[in-house]
C-alpha cells in the first residue's frame, strides 16, 4: 500500500482495450497502477513487495506459470486475483474471473469484488505500531513484563524478555495512545523468532473493549476512499 494508503495492483496484459477500461476503472477505485506487458515484468513487480492486487489477462502459459509461482513463493500475503478469461471455465489460482470481452460495467463488478475482498484482508493484516509496556500473566499466573509492538484487529505484536511457548495464553490490560480506559485482552501465542519477538492472536476480548479497540483502530486504519461506491 502506497504512503496516501491507496492500494497497489499490477495490472498484465497486452490488449489496449482491456488496459484501457481497466485501468480507468482503477482509478475511480483510487488504486496505484503499475502496468507490465510481460509476465517477467510482473514477477518482478510483486516480488518488490507492497502489491495487494494483481489483474493479469490469461492469454498464454507464462500468465498461467505466473500464477502458479506466486501460489508455490510460501506462507507470505498473497495479493487478490482477477483473472480475464477467454473461457467460462473456472481458472485455478485466481480470486475473480473476468470474462472477455471486457465492459466498463463488467469491470466494475469484478473490481467491487476484489475490493471488498482486498478491504477485509488489509483490516485483517494491518497493525498499527505501539510502544507500551505492560505486565501480563500466563496459564500458571506467572508475572511476564513486555512490551506491547502492534496492535491490529486480530492479534498484537510484543517483544518479551523471557521465553514463551506457542500456545501460551497470556492475559493483560492495554492502554491505546488516546483512549480513555485500558482494555482487557487475553491472547495465545502463534510464533516467536529472535529478540523476544512474538505474535499473538486474541482468545478473549469484552464486547466492552472490542468496541473501543475498533473504533481506535478505524482511525488509525485507513484506506484512500475510491470515487465509485463499494
Amino acid at each position: 500500500m502506497t504512503p496516501e494508503m491507496a492500494f497497489e495492483c499490477v495490472l498484465m496484459s497486452t490488449d489496449a482495450d482491456v488496459l484501457r477500461i481497466i485501468n480507468r476503472t482503477l482509478i475511480d477505485f483510487s488504486i496505484s497502477t503499475r502496468i507490465c506487458f510481460q509476465a517477467s515484468q510482473a514477477k518482478r513487480a510483486i516480488a518488490d513487495g507492497g502489491m495487494d492486487l494483481l489483474v493479469i489477462d490469461l492469454v498464454d502459459e507464462s500468465s498461467l506459470e505466473l500464477l502458479r509461482e506466486i501460489w508455490k513463493s510460501g506462507p507470505k500475503q498473497k495479493p487478490t486475483i482477477v483473472g480475464i478469461s477467454n473461457s467460462n471455465r473456472g481458472v485455478p489460482g485466481i480470486h475473480i474471473k473476468l470474462e472477455k470481452p471486457v465492459t466498463p460495467d463488467s469491470a466494475l463488478k469484478s473490481l467491487k469484488e476484489a475490493y471488498s475482498r482486498m478491504l477485509l484482508d488489509y483490516r485483517h493484516h494491518a497493525r498499527c505500531a505501539l510502544m507500551a509496556p505492560v505486565t501480563a500473566h500466563d496459564d500458571y499466573d506467572r508475572v511476564i513484563p513486555m512490551t506491547v509492538m502492534d496492535v491490529g484487529y486480530g492479534g498484537v505484536g510484543l517483544r518479551v524478555r523471557q521465553e514463551l511457548q506457542i500456545g501460551q495464553v497470556l492475559t493483560f490490560r492495554l492502554l491505546l495512545p488516546g483512549a480513555s480506559k485500558t482494555i482487557h485482552i487475553e491472547a495465545r501465542v502463534l510464533w516467536t523468532r529472535d529478540f523476544g519477538r512474538t505474535g499473538c492472536e486474541f482468545v478473549r476480548v469484552p464486547p466492552v473493549d472490542l468496541t473501543l479497540l475498533h473504533d481506535w483502530l478505524k482511525q488509525k486504519i485507513m484506506v484512500k476512499q475510491p470515487a465509485v461506491l463499494v
